[in-house]
């Protein structure tokens, strides 16, 4: 994995952004499918809540596979990085994987680049 793809860390940026306002997002939509369905509250806030997460889901979507292809992950990670965001609080735990994951990396590039110089 090479992390000289075009500043990764602006990339992460977005992503992290996306990853927790899809995170909160989808914990806001389940709040309000309960209070609809569980106890009959307005289904006004199901559907404005439903389709900010939707598309702000498919920004995280793009930009989630966006930095998986830039620092080559094998395949079965983007599609966990990706459907984190599909299941409640999941997406925290991963961004927070992901984020650790890429400072070891640049620690490691940075590193290589001390000792080749």
């Amino acid at each position: 994995m090479t992390m000289n793809k075009s500043n990764p860390t602006s990339l992460l940026t977005a992503y992290r952004a996306l990853a927790y306002v899809t995170g909160v997002g989808l914990v806001l939509l389940c709040v309000a499918c309960i209070a609809h369905y569980g106890f009959g509250a307005s289904a006004t806030p199901v559907m404005i809540v439903g389709t900010l997460h939707g598309w702000l889901y498919m920004a995280y979507v793009v930009v989630a596979f966006v930095l998986g292809m830039k620092l080559e992950w094998p395949m079965g990670k983007i599609i966990w990085t990706v459907l984190a965001g599909t299941i409640p609080t999941a997406v925290f735990f991963v961004e927070r994987r992901v984020v650790r994951e890429m400072k070891e990396q640049i620690a490691a590039q940075e590193q290589e680049q001390l000792v080749g110089a």
